[in-house]
């Protein structure tokens, strides 16, 4: 969408509402009084345009059996065959759309999956975190249009940006005024439906500050419900909300999401005028009912990340009223199997970008004789977090760094042993983001108030739980009993006691020097130095070991 259309759209969204007429809807029984609308929806597909490999290649049936899920060319089968069998349908990408992306994708600063998103006639998209990871300026051109400022149009010789809405109803500058379209509206029948976009309130505490600086993020609720009363006002009674964020608690055995945060929160507490909602937030999929502020039963559906599974949701709407008949919602989940024959057209698409890519894609690093996973241990280590911790203290030695701390939300990827051979395509899945490293100075004080953070209060239900891999060389005893603020004992680099007014350097991302993920004694560092990026240290430190072991998750001495 080019940016005159996107100033027009705007002013539109203050006039009479952001109009995008489609003449589709779906399936479900429905008689001359009544239309049909099918939405269907998939998140966080990050950039997947290849089947995804590794933790989330697979989904268990419900009969309990794993089978290989995902790939843009299977998406756009299943996508085709259920728009096909509703008479008017809708297409939706509930946040997270890019962002950390497999290098077929990434290379080409994810202009493939707008182009993607493009060619499956996506109705409208809403922001997620991930979307802002490279900045908002960033974010503009590819909504926008126009070739990247430094590195040009590598992958098609113009980009014309997205050609659908992409809404963040609670994104907005500083002064207030909307930094995205907060809606859009489109026309079944002759219907109008309205659909509202939110993404994370707390995008500020899980991107950089940089990539942020001048944005404001509201609350999720207070964003929807002013919205659904400017819709409201527009004549519009069919509306649905795409809420990427936290999906909140979920207890035992039920998959449906509780307590008073999240998307249970969203679903009790937005307004009554909301039929349907479609939430993204990783692995879980769900299909839940719940009642809303008016006292009656709302949907909330949710499909599985990296295109793996589809929320589709049969919905009929009275001609007179315009409502939504709730008690005839129809919704289910659709994985996205590797049983069916792929679109051509698609798989074409996904093979240009592959091949655009193999030259850099295809360089081997080095060779590994086991995985190396994210799969984490009972102290909440991982083999392949523990590596590249050693790979950024390594890289960063001539700088007098002593020890290293990553977060695992900087690891996207594993590195699979397959034919043992590990390629700049694998090590660029793991660490996607382009962070660069810095060394910092902490004293033993500080580090261990670091340590703690890795236990941050959530609203409601547990601590929320982040272990940060250390280098081989950082030891400590973990405590989950303990009060909070009391976890973390016996700290030792090299063996020798951490000295709590003694300074110590250590080497960590950018994202988490600036104090992502909630660790903000990081920030508060005075001494700094850059120390380069940190997939080329993580690939230095292959190429230099190879063939490379799996380091063991033994750091971390559980009470």
């Amino acid at each position: 969408m080019g940016a005159d259309k996107v100033r027009r759209a705007l002013s539109a969204c203050a006039l009479v509402g952001f109009l995008v007429a489609t003449g589709t809807t779906p399936a479900g029984a429905a008689g001359p009084d009544t239309v049909p609308l099918r939405a269907i929806a998939f998140g966080d597909l990050h950039g997947n345009l290849l089947p995804p490999q590794g933790l989330h290649s697979t989904v268990i049936r419900s009969d309990g059996v794993s089978v290989p899920a995902g790939g843009a060319a299977y998406l756009a089968s299943y996508v085709r065959q259920l728009r096909e069998q509703a008479e008017h349908s809708v297409l939706y990408a509930v946040g997270d759309t890019w962002g950390s992306s497999p290098l077929e994708s990434g290379l080409f600063h994810d202009e493939p999956t707008i182009s993607l998103l493009d060619e499956l006639d996506v109705t409208a998209a809403t922001l997620g975190n991930h979307e802002l990871d490279r900045g908002y300026e960033e974010f503009t051109r590819l909504r926008d249009g126009g070739c990247h400022p430094q590195e040009g149009c590598r992958y098609t010789d113009s980009f014309e940006g997205a050609n659908f809405p992409i809404l963040g109803a609670n994104l907005t500058t500083a002064d207030g005024a909307p930094a995205a379209l907060p809606y859009s509206i489109d026309y079944v029948d002759g219907l109008p439906v309205g659909v509202i976009g939110v993404l994370p309130s707390n995008t500020p505490d899980i991107i950089r500050p940089d990539a942020i600086a001048g944005l404001q993020f509201e609350d999720e609720i207070v964003s929807v419900n002013r919205t659904a009363d400017l819709l409201g006002s527009l004549g519009v009674r069919s509306i649905i909300v795409l809420y990427k964020g936290d999906i909140g608690v979920i207890d035992g055995d039920d998959p449906c999401p509780s307590g008073d945060r999240g998307a249970a929160a969203i679903a009790t507490s937005v307004s009554p005028a909301v039929d349907l909602i479609i939430t993204s937030d990783g692995d879980r999929h769900f299909n839940c009912t719940y009642t809303d502020p008016a006292g009656e039963p709302r949907t909330v559906v949710q499909g599985a990340s990296h295109g793996r599974i589809l929320s589709v949701a049969d919905l009929v709407i009275d001609r007179r009223s315009r409502e939504v008949l709730r008690d005839r919602t129809v919704v289910f989940t659709q994985i996205v199997t590797h049983d069916i024959e792929p679109d051509p057209t698609t798989l074409e698409f996904v093979d240009r970008a592959v091949e655009k890519s193999a030259e850099v894609a295809n360089r081997p690093i080095a060779r590994i004789d086991a995985d190396i996973t994210r799969r984490e241990t009972a102290s909440g280590e991982s083999a392949l977090g523990n590596l590249v911790a050693d790979a950024q203290l390594a890289a960063t030695r001539h700088l007098g760094a002593r020890i290293a701390l990553t977060n695992p939300g900087g690891l996207r990827g594993d590195l699979l042993t397959g034919d043992g051979t590990v390629s700049y395509r694998e090590t660029y899945a793991v660490q996607p983001f382009g962070n660069m490293l810095q060394v910092v100075d902490l004293t033993g004080a500080q580090l261990d108030a670091v340590l703690e953070q890795q236990f941050q209060k959530a609203p409601v239900g547990s601590d929320i739980e982040r272990i940060l891999a250390p280098s081989h060389n950082l030891n400590y005893t973990l405590d989950r009993l303990a009060p909070r603020g009391e976890r973390i004992r016996e700290i030792t680099i090299d063996g020798d006691p951490v000295d709590p007014e003694h300074i110590y350097k250590v080497v960590m991302n950018s994202f988490l020097a600036q104090g992502g993920d909630g660790f903000t004694v990081c920030a508060e560092a005075q001494v700094r130095a850059g120390a380069g990026k940190e997939l080329d240290a993580l690939n230095t430190y292959l190429a230099t070991r190879s063939p490379v072991k799996r380091p063991a998750a033994d750091r971390i001495r559980l009470h």
